[in-house]
């Protein structure tokens, strides 16, 4: 599954969790996204190991955050999940073509301005943030 995926998974996850007071299986959480509960535990594993949630075996057990959701900025989360940057350049150019042999420098450097800008557009919103929307929009 590709990172932006995973992101827009892992906020849908965790809005679920800040809108429940009690823990949320992955079962629960893969019906709302509509996956396999496989995915939900793999990718949670990740924010858990990122200090974003937890979870607890048995009965009662389920994830749940570890902090209040006006305290997980969505920057947070994207940085918990990506490997690559959104945009990434193909690694194999001409060098011998008088475009090739310099595109990748150039490339760099906008789509290094454009990751800064999605990050930073990404730190202005929280989990909370996104939990209000959703319910505004019920």
């Amino acid at each position: 599954m590709n990172t932006n995926q995973r992101f827009a998974i892992s906020i849908h996850a965790l809005t679920l969790l800040a809108a429940s007071k009690d823990p949320l299986t992955s079962e629960s959480i893969a019906s709302s996204v509509d996956t396999n509960p496989v995915v939900i535990r793999r990718m949670m594993a990740s924010l858990r190991e990122h200090g974003l949630v937890k979870s607890k075996p048995g009965a009662h057990g389920g994830w749940r955050l570890l902090r209040e959701p006006q305290k997980i900025g969505l920057s947070e989360v994207y940085q918990c999940l990506s490997e690559d940057d959104v945009l990434s350049i193909h690694s194999h150019p001409n060098k011998n073509c008088p475009i090739g042999g310099k595109i990748k420098g150039v490339l760099q450097k906008v789509f290094g301005e454009a990751q800064v800008g999605l990050e930073n557009a990404l730190g202005t919103h929280t989990i909370a943030d996104i939990l209000e929307d959703v319910r505004a929009r019920a």
